[in-house]
């Protein structure tokens, strides 16, 4: 493995700062789901159905407000969007511990309308401040640095609720995501290269970048998150039939590790791989883990090929997104990809849960995994017809669609030919920001 592409990357200017803060800026986010949760269940004394409900609304505001505020990081730069979705945040979780249900459940929403773009902005900024041709080794530094985010942050959120009280918790929430928001406003880390400012003119109109390529790849997106939020599902509805409920955290953080062990690997190799390729083996390698037996040590074996795929996989739709989209619209594409994963981690909570009751883990794994693998067939199908190409003018390179390399399963680098389902070219404007959602859940890699 090519490590010294990584020394590469981490020696340009502002990048390990950048993926620093990024990585501490999203700890408070990823607990946002368990907080609200335990603060409607332990506080509010209601039930796990009000505290979905709870959940659904903040992750409904985050699929809806994160192309929009992406947009406007497009079009009025970091500071100014950054500056106002925080002190939003901040007065919204220092009023939460007084208000009532009613109140709290539309505040959920227009948190999450007007939640902070960090995840987005810093696959932005990784995207403006490394060159191309080392974008597959920032972008899985940046997976990497959210799968640890995740793997801190529910569990300090559990950790002080249990502590010091849901009230308690909720202020420090307003400390954290202050100290996210001003960080990220004093780094200030550029949204568009030196290349991509210089040619940068005006917006880009949606036609020339949102086509079927793109949007094929979104629903590839969703299909992936819903297989990851469906196996964690059923990874706690196994280890509960089978008396084992007390190596949930372990098994869990066990299937992270895979998940951080494959994004290492990844981002060391001298090409990139396809999504549909690796989304396509992370589904069809989750399908059967239901049918392992013999105790929660064989489970953790089971989880281990499908675990080293999540965090690649995941980086790898970052990349493409990136590739896929002009500068100028950069901000409002990533947007776009943290929708996508909202949905499929929303759908996957009530179907994987209707699954288990009715049919178990093992049918639920298994379906889970087909289903996923609809939306990657779907991809390959739509590249296949018609391969697609980056539109930015600046060089962010391009994605080749299956008749070329990326059909063999190998990412395009910068400067390869273009197709029929290209993003209309421009002439020379190209300007300038989201795994995951807060939710409740946590699937490796993301978001």
């Amino acid at each position: 493995m090519a490590f010294d592409r990584y020394r590469k990357v981490l020696t340009l200017p502002g990048v390990r700062a950048l993926l620093l803060v990024g990585m501490v800026a999203r700890i408070p986010l990823t607990g946002i789901g368990m907080t609200l949760t335990l603060h409607v269940v332990n506080s509010l004394h209601l039930g796990f159905f009000q505290a979905g409900l709870v959940g659904t609304a903040s992750m409904a505001g985050a699929a809806i407000g994160s192309p929009l505020v992406g947009r406007f990081v497009d079009r009025r730069g970091l500071r100014p969007v950054m500056a106002v979705t925080t002190l939003v945040q901040v007065c919204l979780w220092v009023a939460g511990p007084s208000i009532p249900y009613a109140v709290l459940l539309p505040g959920a929403l227009i948190g999450g309308l007007l939640s902070q773009p960090v995840f987005g902005t810093i696959r932005q900024c990784v995207a403006a401040m490394v060159p191309a041709e080392n974008h597959q080794t920032g972008f899985a530094l940046d997976s990497m640095g959210v799968e640890l985010s995740y793997m801190v942050g529910p569990a300090l959120a559990v950790a002080s609720v249990t502590s010091f009280g849901s009230a308690a918790t909720m202020y420090g929430m307003a400390v954290g995501v202050a100290g996210s928001g001003l960080a990220l406003y004093l780094l200030n880390p550029p949204i568009r290269s030196a290349e991509e400012e210089a040619v940068h003119a005006e917006a880009v109109p949606r036609r020339q970048w949102l086509r079927p390529g793109l949007l094929a790849l979104l629903f590839l997106v969703s299909g992936l998150t819903f297989v990851l939020t469906a196996t964690e599902l059923g990874i706690v509805a196994m280890l509960k039939a089978g008396g084992a409920t007390a190596w949930t955290g372990l098994v869990l953080a066990l299937w992270g590790g895979c998940s951080l062990i494959g994004g290492l690997v990844y981002g060391g190799l001298p090409r990139g791989l396809s999504p549909v390729l690796l989304a396509g083996g992370l589904c069809l390698l989750s399908a059967p883990v239901g049918l392992i037996g013999g105790g929660w040590g064989w489970l953790c074996l089971a989880l281990v090929p499908s675990g080293l795929l999540c965090a690649p996989a995941l980086s790898s739709t970052v990349d493409a997104v990136n590739r896929l989209v002009p500068a100028a619209a950069r901000g409002e594409a990533m947007g776009l990809h943290a929708t996508s994963l909202t949905i499929g981690g929303a759908l996957a909570g009530p179907l994987a849960g209707g699954l288990l009751d009715a049919h178990g883990p093992a049918w639920t794994f298994a379906i889970s995994g087909v289903i996923g693998v609809a939306p990657v067939l779907l991809a390959g199908l739509v590249w296949r017809k018609a391969p697609v190409a980056g539109a930015a003018s600046t060089g962010s390179g391009v994605m080749a669609g299956a008749s070329s390399e990326a059909g063999a399963g190998v990412v395009a680098g910068p400067g390869s030919g273009g197709g029929a389902n290209a993003a209309t070219p421009l002439p020379s404007p190209a300007g300038s920001r989201s795994p995951r959602a807060g939710g409740v859940g946590h699937a490796p890699g993301g978001e």
